[in-house]
């Protein structure tokens, strides 16, 4: 599906997202409109979904990041859908998995501190519907986060 090429323009944008489509065509040696098809090429085969600002959330004072592993009463039809489209709703909620075994969904949740961790929990988290059982996880320390694949 990719070529050499299409590697490559993956790996430089990768690599420094914020470059301009003229400074990358130059390090690729590539014209401009030559690698503007070849980027709306990967778009279209959603390779490429768009670009984003990556925002440090502790920079803005969150301090608190909890991993919390759920597992749902299935005995509701629903439980899922209606679970995640509750969870969905959490503005600290950064991040919803599901799984298949016996945690059904994890949730990435961040707080300021430990009062306003309390505070989303009991107030929020705890009110979704459909939690048979949930186990919180205090995240420590984040060792890799890389969203950069080996292309």
């Amino acid at each position: 599906m990719l070529d050499d090429l299409d590697r490559r323009i993956l790996r430089y944008m990768q690599a420094d997202p914020t470059q301009s489509v003229p400074d990358l065509a130059d390090r690729l040696s590539l014209t401009t409109s030559r690698l503007t098809r070849r980027v709306e090429k990967l778009k279209e085969a959603g390779v490429l979904r768009g670009q984003r600002a990556v925002i440090d959330w502790q920079a803005l004072g969150y301090a608190v990041e909890v991993s919390l592993r759920v597992t749902l009463d299935k005995t509701q039809s629903r439980a899922f859908d209606e679970f995640i489209e509750a969870a969905r709703d959490i503005p600290e909620v950064t991040e919803i998995q599901t799984f298949l075994g016996r945690v059904d969904v994890r949730l990435s949740v961040i707080a300021k501190d430990m009062g306003h961790y309390q505070e989303v929990y009991r107030s929020r988290i705890l009110t979704l519907p459909h939690i048979a059982d949930i186990e919180s996880l205090m995240h420590v320390a984040r060792i890799k986060s890389d969203e950069s694949l080996p292309i």
